[in-house]
């Protein structure tokens, strides 16, 4: 019989390797997955996020410390003027709306109003401007002059 291939039969294909797929980063962090890495002696790694999953907002206005240095006495933050404060309760009311659906609607705690309306609150631009646009009326500025 007949040889079809003459010479020798040569290999036209390169060696495969199959490797694990990477662990997700949901399994990485499963509590049973890193006990099982600790017990086995694989290395494990943690890391501490700072202020990871809080939900704080911006602090206090920044006081310039030349100044504080300068004045014998402590500084005293600006509060909230008394046109504002009965400004905001007038048209709270006029809508006939609690403190707590005013928050809601401006995307701020009750607290905040509340502490807007008794005049605890130190001015933030921004939530003024949002009870601007609930309320219809002129918070920041001169009012009624």
């Amino acid at each position: 019989m007949p040889n079809r291939y003459p010479g020798a039969m040569a290999r036209d294909w390169e060696p495969v390797v199959l490797h694990k797929n990477k662990p997700k980063a949901q399994d990485l962090r499963n509590p049973k997955a890193v006990n099982q890495a600790l017990r086995t002696g694989a290395p494990v790694q943690s890391i501490k996020k700072f202020d990871a999953g809080s939900n704080k907002k911006a602090t206090a206005p920044v006081v310039n410390p030349r100044k504080l240095d300068e004045e014998t006495e402590p500084a005293a933050l600006e509060r909230v003027a008394v046109e504002v404060r009965r400004a905001i309760q007038k048209a709270r009311i006029e809508k006939k709306m609690s403190q707590a659906e005013l928050a809601k609607l401006i995307n701020e705690r009750p607290q905040v109003v509340q502490e807007y309306e008794n005049g605890k609150a130190v001015p933030n631009q921004g939530a003024l401007a949002k009870m601007e646009r609930v309320l219809g009326v002129k918070l920041r500025g001169k009012i009624g002059k």
